[in-house]
């Protein structure tokens, strides 16, 4: 498999930066203004002192103990501060975890169509690496009978992603559990990139984290995703493995070793504020999904989902007379920006996916972006 060249870097030449995007797979983003406007609503104001006064000296090495606290608070009772380990984003944090547990001895277990890093991360550790295709037909649900088929005796490693991104899917807690006790037949760790977990669509289908369901489990998230704190690039690893934590510090030293302080408190800030600000992103969605749900309604000729169930992206086929690649220069074209098949999986599974095209959701401006794409498709239905 070839993953010396980011899959996205087409995307970016051809579909990036237009004014009309479906390509953000975050949510509504933050302005400092309304992240220290929701810090004073609630009375927080030594913190924006903080922010104001803050020194410019290096932070600890896996992040402040603050910023670990605040972050041990989304989990259980198995995790506290000495449980989190901060990075600056949660790609730095799939690196390193990959690098601390893996060597060219071992094998990892990850699927695909995903972000790369989910998928690739363990070659770049120089892991053997198995890659499982996952399917719409069977709603872009894990197999556990095929992920025991590709166990091997020297397995250490299974990567996945849940709430699913590109699909938005979400496994059930019957198949997650499924997942934890294959794992731990086989004694392995079990990487969760929950980027989009508290952005269930309907809370009641949330599923337990991964650091806190399993001892060998490890939950990653990111602020970019269900706050839409982009910018402030932390990302973090939840894991109960100490000694594992400890691995990942040690080959953190060589990277990113510590975030800025500004990052820290700014992170702060959005967790503390999580209930307000996920309850508007969550609203944007649900207004932006009815609306989806219209237009693939409208034009069920030419496009099929698995309709999401959570996060703020979804996977859609493209049956019309092209690929999702040249649909997706069709529509840079015309102002309008999605990402293809080919930005979520490696080439060797093209043939696969390559009616596929990821869709995001989660901001205000959507629908000014979904009117565009009903124009673009009433002008060249009759030709498809």
């Amino acid at each position: 498999m070839s993953f010396k060249v980011p899959w996205s870097k087409q995307h970016k030449t051809i579909t990036g930066g237009l004014p009309l995007s479906f390509s953000n797979s975050y949510t509504e983003p933050l302005s400092m203004p309304e992240l220290v406007e929701l810090t004073r609503a609630r009375g927080d104001h030594a913190l924006v002192d903080a922010f104001d006064q803050h020194g410019l000296e290096y932070t600890a090495n896996g992040g402040s103990l603050d910023l670990r606290q605040t972050i041990a608070g989304l989990y259980g009772n198995a995790i506290g501060a000495d449980n989190i380990l901060v990075f600056c984003g949660g790609q730095v944090a799939l690196q390193t975890c990959a690098f601390a547990l893996l060597t060219r001895a071992d094998h990892a277990i990850v699927f695909t169509p995903g972000y790369q890093s989910v998928q690739q991360a363990p070659l770049f550790a120089g892991a053997d690496v198995t890659t499982i295709p996952l399917q719409a037909e069977n709603g872009w649900q894990i197999q556990p009978d095929e992920v025991e088929a590709a166990m091997r005796s020297n397995t250490r490693y299974l990567v996945i992603n849940e709430p699913f991104n590109p699909a938005g899917s979400l496994m059930s807690r019957r198949l997650q559990g499924d997942l934890i006790a294959l794992a731990e037949r086989h004694n392995l760790h079990l990487l969760s990139d929950e980027a989009y977990r508290l952005l269930e669509h309907d809370p009641r289908t949330r599923l337990p984290a991964m650091a806190d369901a399993y001892p060998r489990g490890i939950s990653l998230c990111t602020l970019s995703k269900p706050w839409g704190a982009c910018g402030v690039t932390i990302g973090w690893l939840a894991l109960q493995d100490t000694a594992l934590r400890q691995a990942c510090i040690d080959v953190q030293y060589f990277g990113s070793a510590c975030p800025g302080r500004a990052s820290e408190l700014q992170a702060i800030m959005t967790l503390r504020a999580s209930d307000a600000i996920l309850k508007k992103n969550l609203a944007i969605i649900a207004h932006n999904l009815h609306l989806l749900d219209e237009f693939f309604q409208r034009y069920s000729k030419f496009f099929q989902w698995v309709r999401p169930t959570a996060g703020a992206v979804g996977y859609v086929k493209f049956s019309g007379p092209m690929s999702s690649a040249a649909l997706g220069k069709a529509l840079a074209d015309a102002g309008i920006s999605i990402k293809p098949a080919y930005v979520f999986s490696d080439p060797a599974y093209a043939d696969a996916y390559r009616d596929y095209f990821r869709i995001g959701f989660g901001e205000a401006s959507m629908p000014k972006a979904l009117v565009a794409l009903q124009r673009f498709v009433e002008e060249h239905q009759h030709s498809w």
